[in-house]
């Protein structure tokens, strides 16, 4: 099987995925992408065996949205540089707290085990933060001088979330898992004042990363959770650009815990000159639209490495056709982003 390097889809276009249930390892023993990976999954079942050293991209990002406040954590593990950090962002105030940094030529930051089965831990100064997988949940830790955590994700029993693998080439691709609709418990503590995190009034996002990236690279975000008009759990998840001219695509719903995989390349309209004009995604069966009510900007530049992030925090409406169905929601509260990284 010889993987794509041109494009192969345009955004827009419908195309043809493969589902994958049995477990496959993500790299041949020569380190390239094993062809066999490339495909989507409802359930972890790619085995993360990255092997060299300078491309490669390992990463674990968790965000907690409550009533008031939106927190997250995050270790990654670039091969020279790597990152920890732990937010809080006021969603009633323009306040903002971040913890944490790079962390340049680092032995490792507990991020190698392929099958993602045991603690990762990372400390930058006085910083660290930790992720524990208990079973179908994990708990998420962090120490800082002004923010701790300490919270506990669950998933439903019938949860389920989706994976897929991009080739840009058979030496570049990355394994992402996209999955939301989860709950926490626990406690955040800022400046000293504990906050209570409840299931019931708590939302979770976590994305989950292997792979060897370009150089380049600039993508769409968007994830929401909620329910349908007639009631029924729902979970959105849309990515786009990183994808645009690959076989795979981002997309996915998830109705009653089930997933539902969207196979065509989003058409993303928005204004980055007034981010918080409303945004819309559409595609043959998708037709979705973003209102944001808050824009966070956030950039490091340091000439060859360049992270820049807006994210805004809003609600989704719209219709996606599913096997025959339409499934309409309108007011699911969620997030949509445009990144650009150099690394």
């Amino acid at each position: 099987m010889r993987l794509p390097i041109r494009p192969v889809a345009d955004a827009g276009e419908a195309i043809t995925e493969r589902e994958i249930t049995e477990p496959v390892d993500l790299c041949l023993p020569s380190g390239r992408l094993n062809p066999a990976a490339v495909g989507w999954t409802r359930s972890p079942v790619h085995r993360a065996n990255l092997r060299g050293w300078g491309r490669n991209k390992r990463f674990e990002y968790w965000s907690i949205s409550t009533p008031d406040a939106v927190i997250t954590l995050n270790i990654s593990d670039h091969d020279y540089r790597a990152n920890v950090a732990v937010t809080y962002g006021s969603r009633t105030e323009d306040r903002e707290i971040r913890q944490g940094g790079n962390i340049w030529l680092p032995r490792h930051v507990g991020m190698r085990d392929p099958d993602n089965a045991t603690p990762m831990r990372a400390q930058r100064r006085d910083t660290t933060v930790e992720f524990v997988p208990r079973g179908r949940g994990s708990e998420l830790y962090a120490t800082s001088p002004r923010i701790r955590v300490a919270l506990r994700v669950q998933a439903e029993a019938d949860h389920e979330s989706m994976g897929v693998v991009v080739p840009w080439s058979n030496r570049l691709f990355q394994y992402t898992r996209k999955d939301n609709g989860l709950s926490a418990t626990g406690t955040v503590t800022v400046d000293g004042v504990e906050h209570r995190v409840e299931a019931d009034s708590s939302m979770v996002i976590h994305d989950h990363g292997r792979g060897r990236w370009p150089y380049f690279t600039f993508w769409n975000w968007a994830s929401g959770n909620g329910t349908t008009t007639d009631g029924r759990r729902l979970g959105l998840q849309f990515g786009g650009k990183w994808t645009d001219g690959t076989p795979s695509t981002e997309n996915s719903i998830r109705l009653d815990g089930v997933l539902h995989k969207i196979s065509e390349h989003l058409r993303w309209q928005y204004d980055p000159g007034d981010w918080l004009r409303p945004w819309t995604l559409t595609g043959p069966t998708v037709r979705v639209e973003f209102v944001p009510t808050k824009h966070v900007h956030h950039v490091f530049n340091r000439w060859i490495v360049l992270n820049r992030a807006d994210m805004c925090f809003g609600r989704f409406s719209g219709t996606v056709d599913i096997d025959g169905d339409r499934i309409s929601f309108s007011g699911v509260p969620g997030h949509a982003e445009e990144v650009q990284r150099r690394w």
